[in-house]
């Protein structure tokens, strides 16, 4: 088996096995245990968590936060509405963001865009890379206050019933602003279970990355090394990384919650495996083959088949024990994807 073949990743999932909605209790979904080093697999429930988890060891949650980042626009230079995904806020002066816009070949350079009545106004000032667009936003209210009251939750294209409630695709714990998709992972928390963790003397840090491009785009690459995965904002605070270095120093496990935690802290740590302070881009692309510096454990959904994602997780628990896993849930009739049951791997 060539690992560096993006065939190698694919696996068969039946269509009704992916999760249309979240279940009532965020913490009900069912959790698979993968052990390492005795190499067993257990099937448990998400609110039994604690229950592999030791006084000592620190859960490293994304606190980013989903803005409604699907909007609807009317131009300068076409009849119909257009589709704009905002992705990331590009530095500089004034309010650019890198978007999705469909249909592209209606948002040339130099169109304008009319969202929400007039409530905000787009510019397309270039055409970035596979086609995104950079756009040049213009508002009364602040830029992302605009947003929530005008814009739509950008839900997977996976899942095709309408999502009553918000709230659902955000964590519990999110609080800035900024991701174009949730760090699913997360999902499954609630305040009395991070609690009873905390309780129980397991550390809960937090980091930042805003989710972006690379959620939404597949693996077209072949070869796997020739992949180059976008790049996405992260923050990891001097305070964070200093509580985070000290549970290792106390032989402490550090376990990220979901791949977005795993690829902030893997970032940010150095060859010598402390986390230092980090504030900016990261592309890493984490893929069998590739070591981790710092993370211990890893709590992550069901991912998409030839994703990326997949690739971390197969680099972590090893290819050959992921895609046995993968098999089980399937044939166990897990929940996949976004709103889908989770694994905890340590």
């Amino acid at each position: 088996m060539n690992l560096m073949n993006l065939s190698s990743y694919y696996y068969d999932l039946p269509e009704e096995l992916i999760a249309q909605s979240p279940l009532a209790d965020r913490s009900s979904s069912r959790l698979m245990v993968y052990e390492r080093d005795a190499d067993r697999m257990t099937h448990s429930v998400f609110s039994s968590i604690g229950g592999y988890l030791k006084e000592g060891d620190c859960l490293v949650i994304n606190d980013t936060r989903v803005i409604p980042a699907r909007l609807w626009a009317k131009s300068n230079r076409n009849a119909g509405d257009i589709e704009v995904v905002l992705l990331n806020q590009v530095e500089g002066d004034g309010v650019v963001w890198k978007c999705l816009t469909r249909p592209g070949k209606k948002t040339k350079p130099g169109t304008v865009l009319t969202f929400g009545d007039g409530l905000l106004i787009g510019t397309v000032v270039d055409v970035a890379e596979e086609g995104t667009r950079l756009i040049d936003f213009k508002c009364d209210a602040p830029f992302l206050e605009t947003v929530e009251q005008i814009g739509v939750m950008p839900l997977p294209p996976y899942i095709t019933k309408k999502l009553e409630d918000k709230d659902r695709y955000q964590t519990v714990y999110a609080r800035e602003k900024g991701s174009a998709a949730a760090p699913t992972a997360g999902l499954h928390f609630t305040p009395e279970l991070l609690k009873a963790l905390q309780d129980k003397g397991v550390k809960v840090e937090r980091v930042l990355l805003h989710v972006g491009l690379g959620t939404f785009r597949p693996v077209k690459e072949k070869d796997l090394r020739n992949h180059k995965m976008h790049s996405e904002y992260i923050r990891v605070t001097e305070e964070a990384a200093s509580r985070i270095n000290a549970v290792k120093a106390a032989g402490g496990r550090v376990i990220a919650v979901g791949t977005t935690s795993c690829r902030t802290l893997e970032s940010a740590t150095g060859e010598d495996g402390i986390l230092r302070p980090y504030d900016g881009e990261t592309d890493i692309f984490l893929y069998p083959g590739k070591k981790f510096k710092l993370i211990d454990g890893l709590i992550t959904n069901f991912h998409l088949p030839e994703s990326t994602l997949i690739m971390l997780v197969s680099a972590f628990a090893g290819y050959e024990n992921t895609m046995r896993l993968y098999k089980a849930a399937v044939e166990e009739r897990y929940r996949f994807f976004s709103f889908g049951d989770a694994m905890l791997i340590i």
